[in-house]
């Protein structure tokens, strides 16, 4: 198997996958060759010569973004000398992820920034992941004097040859612009993949460093301390706890004071996962405590869901009333977790239901005895894999009829043609989950996801009702940028077309073209996608007269009623078990079973369950108890600025999402910044919550005379603002009357709008970017994106900054924040309010319009 086989196959295929960004990486580099993993000489950049006029479409104006290439995480950020440091993973040879360096880039007021030369370069060993950056004033290190202290970067170091993660050091003694590694890196090592993005700061209480430390895959903060940076001492642990459906990534640790009291000192522990974000994919949430020096208490002291009648909590010895089927579950409980399996938490008691018995392997049922629905909410803990249930699954086996192509050959077939990189290529061996023979057809070749063109089969006649084929790889529907996709051409239009869904899984998609028959036609596979999962594999093309079953490979748990499946969850990737809530109200006298199913064999391919319970109220999960920085799609690796002025605390994030974030339509850059904002804690309905608001140089932005619309009532109806534009910044008060929903819509315009609205019948605040211009170039964009907000005696106060490709939104006192991409038509410049079933009042509504940071 050739190394771009093995990079393709690997990180997609058995319980690994929790280490999909190392292996992913370690891939990347690895592909690269020598013209990549060679060192870059600090200060060089080997993108395109041509300066950027930083007014491309999408450009933001009032958020940081490189002049080119891919960034993604802030790192180092720091005061120094009049100057805010914002270090970032950078690539220097393009815009899309690798070659993991550190970006740099400085600011004397946090909105206008210069872009200085890479500061820490990736070289033939590592690449240099997330960290940060103190000010060693003792010199501690010794690697600068006593009157000349150094700054000291603390980097996670990703070794290309074996995809190990440790903390290393670099150190500058010219104020950050040049940086020279330690000779004795490593000088933190556990032998882990998953350790990861140091977060160190000066703890005054004990004269030490302090770091905070991601042990991702464990869901897990760990605390070291250190007198000179160079030897660690492990202090204590905190996790796994609230939102634990993806990886632990980028913590942050601070002291905030409650109330401007500096009396009432709380920490605050900013912890990022991914996925598993309030809005899917990528997210930030936090913790509030205490810190001791040592450890991190959290103010969520666990969780205790509503008292109700346990039908089964797995404490025996057996199963007692309930049958199992096949091999996932013996003949009793597990006590934990099982042989070669991580640590499973988050269950009750002693015992639980493990499908893992047999590793990913096994499949199997655990069906209870039928009792009678006699209250509302059935409640109980869920883990394992986040494989859902499809109604009408099957086995996998190929439908009945002939087999169109196969790939089982040398090359694509006869009568195939290719373009771009895929002209002198052709099937690969492959092993993924779900596929046919030994050989498919895969785009990543060459590079892998970088490589470009299409595939396309001979002409046929369409005879049969169907055309079914697997199909793994990126979601990137066609219509988008950088789509990857199987179409169906007739008389030279796609009137069919399927995409991946971001999974090495092989699984069938069926075409109905019965209204097609005796059409000519022809099958292309197109992949223009160069970013993350920029890749397609497809196989077994079948003409039937049978569309063909899904794959089952679900891993759930499914309450039947007349043998039916009528409520459903699965887990979230994760060891450890969550609670999950059905309302049962409408099926209240009715006779029901449970039933735990293992149907997958492939990554994550178990389930996990314990402590059924019927109860009056609804039980909440994690991602529901968590405390989220930001509801939004994109703001992610969230972390604050060591030595700050006046003890302020300031955050920075990155304004992008895995789920799509190398696909963004955007060029010659991809991905910006968050605008910076300021942190604080204030006591709301009775705790101290994190509250933010734009650091306070944005006003200095504002040009021109400001448009306003005050004391205006709408009803069931959208009116519009005066002053549009695209970089602008927003005030309003807006007063419910009687509507359902109300709010403001921004970057209106050729039938394009985003909307910041309030939703009375959720109490919700949202952005819907659903019509927000494209949003075509991955599946998972287009959505609304919400927060609950209860309103303030009626009112909603909003603080909304609008760029050329995103929208942050502060409400109420700042407690609740979105923020999201868009990509609107540049002359998509409209702003209005709505009222959607009733009415309601604009009370206030002040928009500036913004200069740009670049040319101002």
């Amino acid at each position: 198997m050739d190394l771009a086989r093995a990079c393709a196959s690997s990180p997609r295929r058995g319980r690994w996958r929790r280490t999909l960004r190392s292996v992913a990486a370690l891939c990347t580099a690895l592909l690269a060759g020598a013209a990549l993993t060679g060192a870059v000489p600090a200060g060089a950049d080997t993108a395109g010569a041509d300066t950027p006029t930083y007014d491309e479409t999408y450009r933001p104006q009032v958020h940081y973004s490189p002049a080119q290439n891919w960034m993604n995480d802030p790192n180092g950020l720091i005061f120094h000398q009049g100057e805010y440091h914002y270090f970032y993973q950078y690539n220097p040879s393009g815009n899309t992820w690798g070659n993991m360096s550190w970006g740099h880039a400085t600011s004397t007021d946090l909105v206008h920034w210069k872009q200085q030369p890479v500061a820490i370069p990736h070289n033939d060993d590592e690449m240099v992941y997330s960290g940060s950056v103190v000010l060693d004033r003792s010199n501690s290190t010794g690697f600068g004097t006593a009157q000349s202290p150094p700054l000291v970067a603390v980097y996670t170091s990703h070794f290309k040859a074996s995809g190990k993660q440790a903390q290393s050091l670099a150190y500058s003694r010219d104020g950050g612009l040049s940086w020279t590694r330690h000779a004795a890196n490593p000088v933190l090592d556990i032998g882990s993949v998953n350790f990861r993005d140091p977060k160190v700061f000066w703890y005054a209480p004990t004269k030490s460093w302090l770091m905070v430390v991601a042990l991702s895959d464990q869901h897990k903060v760990s605390f070291y301390s250190s007198r000179d940076l160079k030897s660690w001492t492990h202090l204590s642990d905190f996790g796994p706890q609230n939102a634990v459906g993806g990886l632990w990534e980028c913590p942050d640790l601070f002291p905030l004071a409650v109330d401007g009291d500096p009396r009432k000192t709380k920490w605050v522990l900013v912890v990022n996962l991914n996925p598993g974000g309030i809005a899917g994919g990528s997210g930030a949430q936090y913790f509030t405590g205490t810190f001791n020096g040592t450890r991190f208490t959290s103010d969520d002291h666990g969780y205790t869901p509503p008292s109700g009648t346990v039908l089964a909590d797995f404490e025996g010895g057996d199963y007692g009333g309930w049958s199992a089927t096949g091999t996932a579950f013996g003949t009793a409980p597990a006590t934990g977790a099982l042989p070669d399996q991580q640590t499973v938490s988050g269950f009750l008691g002693r015992g639980l239901a493990n499908s893992f018995l047999q590793h990913d392997s096994s499949t199997g049922t655990l069906t209870s005895p039928v009792f009678t629905v006699d209250k509302p909410y059935l409640n109980f803990l869920v883990g394992g894999g986040n494989h859902p249930h499809v109604d009408g699954a099957g086995d996998g086996s190929p439908p009945p009829g002939e087999v169109f192509a196969d790939f089982e050959g040398p090359t694509w077939g006869q009568g195939w043609t290719a373009t771009g990189d895929f002209t002198d290529a052709g099937p690969t061996t492959g092993n993924l989950s779900g596929q046919i023979g030994s050989r498919i057809l895969d785009t990543c070749v060459k590079t892998c996801d970088p490589a470009t063109g299409t595939i396309t089969s001979p002409s046929f006649t369409i005879t049969r009702k169907y055309i079914d084929f697997l199909i793994a790889g990126g979601n990137h529907p066609w219509g988008g940028d950088g789509a990857t996709a199987v179409n169906l051409i007739v008389d030279g239009q796609v009137v069919k077309t399927a995409t991946g869904n971001n999974s090495g899984t092989m699984d069938w998609t069926s075409w109905d073209v019965s209204t097609l028959a005796g059409k000519t036609a022809q099958l292309q596979v197109v992949d223009n996608a160069t970013g993350g999962w920029g890749h397609l594999m497809v196989d077994h093309l079948v003409h039937s007269d049978q569309a063909a079953k899904p794959r089952d490979v679900q891993t759930t748990v499914n309450l039947l009623v007349d043998n039916r499946v009528v409520r459903t969850a699965t887990g979230q990737n994760s060891e450890m078990l969550d609670w999950t809530s059905w309302n049962l109200k409408d099926l209240i006298g009715k006779s029901a079973q449970i039933q735990i199913v293992d149907a997958g064999n492939g990554d994550w391919g178990h389930v996990l369950a314990d402590q059924f319970m019927t109860a009056d109220a609804p039980a909440t999960n994690g991602i529901q108890r968590a405390h989220w920085v930001d509801y939004g799609a994109d703001f992610y690796a969230a972390v604050t600025y060591n030595d700050a002025p006046a003890g302020k605390r300031i955050m920075h994030a990155w304004m992008n999402n895995w789920n799509y974030g190398g696909n963004i339509p955007t060029s010659p850059w991809r991905s910006a910044a968050s605008f910076p904002r300021e942190l604080s804690l204030k006591t709301i309905d009775g705790k101290p919550q994190l509250v933010s608001q734009p650091v306070d140089a944005l006003a200095s932005l504002r040009r021109g005379k400001a448009a306003k619309l005050d004391n205006t009532t709408v009803r069931s109806r959208t009116q519009t603002v005066r002053g549009g534009g695209q970089v602008l910044e927003i005030h309003t008060v807006l007063r419910q009357l009687d509507a359902k929903r109300f709010g403001i819509n921004v970057r209106t315009g050729k039938g394009q709008l985003t909307q910041i609205g309030y939703d009375t019948t959720t109490s919700e605040l949202y952005i819907d970017r659903t019509a927000s211009g494209n949003v075509t170039f991955d599946a998972t964009f287009p959505g609304v994106h919400r927060a609950p907000l209860p309103l303030d005696h009626g009112q909603l106060k909003l603080r909304i900054i609008v760029d050329a490709s995103s929208v942050e939104v502060y409400a109420g006192q700042g407690q609740v924040t979105l923020t999201d991409q868009i990509f609107p038509d540049p002359a998509s410049t409209g702003l209005s309010v709505f009222a959607n079933d009733g009415s309601a009042q604009v009370k206030t509504l002040t928009a500036w319009h913004l200069a740009s940071t670049w040319k101002n």
